[in-house]
């Protein structure tokens, strides 16, 4: 399962879609202000621990670093967003 989350770590959405991805054990997508997520502890504060997949051009877009700590998280781009969705057998979103 595939949860896509575009809203950021300080809206009930976003936190919402991060917290059921960890419910559920599945893998999330951050996009668009949801790659805010991706600093500190934002994604385990909200109750996820899981993979993550983050769009490359956006983070890009909102001036944040590349987190090279963090082995969990893999930077993709649309083809790679594309590819996700079409593969996955659920997928929810977006928060």
């Amino acid at each position: 399962m595939l949860v896509i989350v575009k809203s950021g770590p300080d809206t009930p959405e976003g936190r919402r879609g991060a917290g059921l991805a960890g419910d559920m054990a599945a893998a999330v997508v951050l996009l668009q202000n949801g790659v805010y997520f991706m600093q500190g502890s934002k994604l385990a504060d909200a109750g996820f621990s899981g993979k993550t997949y983050l769009l490359e051009d956006d983070r890009v877009l909102r001036g944040l670093s590349k987190d090279t700590e963090k082995a969990n998280i893999e930077y993709i781009d649309y083809d790679g967003l594309v590819d996700l969705i079409s593969e996955s057998d659920k997928v929810m979103g977006m928060f």
